[in-house]
C-alpha cells in the first residue's frame, strides 16, 4: 500500500466539527500554525490555522472523503474539482514560466520603472533586440532590472544603451499631476509612444513586440481609444522581463534613467530621495514640506499616491 498526502482548505464550520471529532485523538505536540494534530488508525490528521487539512498515511483517501462529504453536504463545496482547479493552475503557471516563443528571435519589448514609487518620474523604455545583441545582453547578465542591483544598473545600462536600439520616454512629476489618476492608462499611454516611434523610425525585422501584462490587453487597448499612432500587434506575458530579452534590456534603461532622474531631483533639494512607497517616503516627504512648503511635491511626487494624505496626517 502506497503512502498518501492530501491536502485541501476546509470551511469555518467544519474546521468546528473536525476539531470535536479528533479531540481524544489529538497528538500532544502540535506543529507549528497548527490548530491539532490527531492520529486515526494509520492516517495522521494536522488541521493549520490557515484552514489547510492534511491527510497523510495509507488511508488517508478515506478519512480525507469524509470531510469532502461533510463539505458537500453542509456547505455545497466539490472538494475535488477546487483541488483539481488549483493543480491546473499550478500547471499553466510552469508552462507559462516555460515559454520559449522570444528566444533567438528578434523582438521588440518595452518596461516602465517608477510607477510604484511616490517620488520620481515614470520612465519607459522600449528596445530592438535581435540575434546579433543576445550575446553581448547575457555576457552583462541582463535580466528583470527587480532582481539585479543598483550598483550593477549604473554599471552595465551605458553599455546597453550605446548599443541597443532603443526609445524613451520619462513623465515628469508635474506632467505626472496634471494628467490622467488611472496608472494604467498612463503606462499604456507611454508604452505606446515608446512603441510606436522605436517601430516607425526604423525598418526593424522582428517577430514580437511583447510587453509585461499590467493589464487586460482589453483594457490597455481601451485606453488608446483616442490615440491615432498605436501599435496594435503586441503579445502580452506576465514576467515578460524574465521572457523576452528586448523587455529585460528595456527595464535595466528605464530603471537607470529613473535613478539618474531621483539623483538629479535630490541634488536639487540636497537630499536623498527614498524609493518605494512606505512610512520613511511619508516622513521624508512631510519633512521636505515643512522646509519648502507643500507646493514641492507637485514638482517631486504623485500625488494622487496615498502617501500625500498620509505626509498631510503627519503635518498635523
Amino acid at each position: 500500500m502506497k503512502q498518501q498526502t492530501i491536502v485541501f482548505e476546509v470551511s469555518d464550520n467544519i474546521k468546528e466539527k473536525m476539531t470535536d471529532y479528533y479531540a481524544d485523538l489529538k497528538r500532544d505536540k502540535t506543529p507549528p500554525y497548527a490548530v491539532f494534530q490527531a492520529i486515526e488508525a494509520d492516517t495522521i490528521v494536522t488541521l493549520y490555522e490557515s484552514g489547510k487539512v492534511m491527510f497523510q498515511g495509507i488511508s488517508a483517501d478515506i478519512d480525507a472523503n469524509m470531510w469532502k462529504d461533510q463539505e458537500s453536504t453542509i456547505n455545497k463545496r466539490n472538494i475535488d474539482a477546487e483541488i483539481a482547479e488549483k493543480e491546473a493552475k499550478k500547471e499553466a503557471k510552469k508552462e507559462e514560466a516555460k515559454d520559449y516563443r522570444f528566444i533567438g528571435v528578434p523582438t521588440i519589448g518595452s518596461d516602465e520603472c517608477g510607477t510604484g514609487d511616490y517620488f520620481g518620474p515614470i520612465v519607459v523604455a522600449a528596445t530592438f533586440v535581435d540575434n546579433s545583441s543576445i550575446n553581448l545582453l547575457e555576457e552583462l547578465g541582463v535580466k528583470d532590472s527587480k532582481k539585479i542591483t543598483d550598483d550593477k544598473i549604473m554599471k552595465i545600462a551605458p553599455t546597453i544603451i550605446k548599443k541597443i536600439p532603443h526609445v524613451t520616454y520619462i513623465l515628469s512629476n508635474k506632467d505626472y499631476n496634471a494628467s490622467s489618476d488611472n496608472m494604467n492608462k498612463m503606462k499604456a499611454l507611454l508604452h505606446n509612444q515608446a512603441l510606436f516611434k522605436l517601430v516607425n523610425e526604423n525598418n526593424f525585422e522582428y517577430k514580437y513586440i511583447v510587453v509585461d501584462q499590467f493589464c487586460h490587453p482589453r483594457n490597455y487597448f481601451s485606453y488608446l481609444k483616442a490615440v491615432d499612432k498605436k501599435i496594435t500587434k503586441i503579445t502580452f506575458t506576465t514576467k515578460a522581463e524574465d521572457k523576452c530579452l528586448s523587455v529585460a534590456a528595456a527595464s535595466i534603461i528605464a530603471r537607470y534613467l529613473f535613478i539618474k532622474e531621483m539623483e538629479a531631483l535630490g541634488n536639487q533639494l540636497n537630499i536623498f530621495l527614498k524609493k518605494g512607497a512606505g512610512l520613511e517616503v511619508d516622513r521624508l516627504g512631510a519633512e521636505l514640506v515643512k522646509k519648502h512648503g507643500h507646493d514641492i511635491l507637485k514638482s517631486i511626487a504623485k500625488l494622487n499616491f496615498k502617501n500625500t494624505d498620509k505626509i498631510n496626517a503627519l503635518l498635523k
